[in-house]
C-alpha cells in the first residue's frame, strides 16, 4: 500500500513537471516566433529605408537625376538618354517576388509597348 502511494505520488509530480515544461516550451516558442517576426519586420524596413537612397549613392551606375521611384511592382525606372532601365534594388538575401520576376522576363523578351491616349 506505501509502494502504491509513492508510486502515485511520483506519476502525479511527473504529471506536473511534464505541464510545467511544456508551459515553459510554448512560451519559449512564442518568444522566439515574436523575435523572429520582428527581425523579418526590420529587414523590410530597412531595405525601404535603403531602396530610398540607394539612387543617391556611388553605387548607383546611372545618374540619379534621371530615376524615378515607383516602389511597387519595381522600385523605380531611370531614363537614360539612350535606354529606359527598370530597376529592383535587393538588400543581403533578398530575392525577386513572382511579379518582379515576371516583369524582368517581360523586358529580357522585349514585351514592352507604348501608350498614349488623348483626351479632348
Amino acid at each position: 500500500m506505501v509502494f502504491e502511494f509513492q508510486l502515485l505520488v511520483v506519476i502525479l509530480f511527473l504529471i506536473v513537471a511534464l505541464g510545467v515544461l511544456l508551459k515553459l516550451f510554448f512560451d519559449l516558442k512564442q518568444t522566439y516566433d515574436d523575435l523572429l517576426f520582428d527581425k523579418r519586420s526590420q529587414s523590410v524596413k530597412y531595405g525601404q529605408l535603403t531602396e530610398q537612397w540607394i539612387p543617391f549613392s556611388d553605387k548607383f551606375p546611372f545618374d540619379s537625376q534621371n530615376f524615378r521611384f515607383i516602389g511597387k511592382p519595381v522600385d523605380g525606372v531611370c531614363f537614360e538618354d539612350d535606354k529606359i532601365v527598370f530597376v529592383e534594388f535587393k538588400t543581403n538575401k533578398s530575392q525577386l517576388n513572382e511579379s518582379q520576376k515576371r516583369i524582368k522576363d517581360l523586358v529580357k523578351e522585349k514585351k514592352i509597348d507604348w501608350f498614349e491616349l488623348r483626351i479632348d
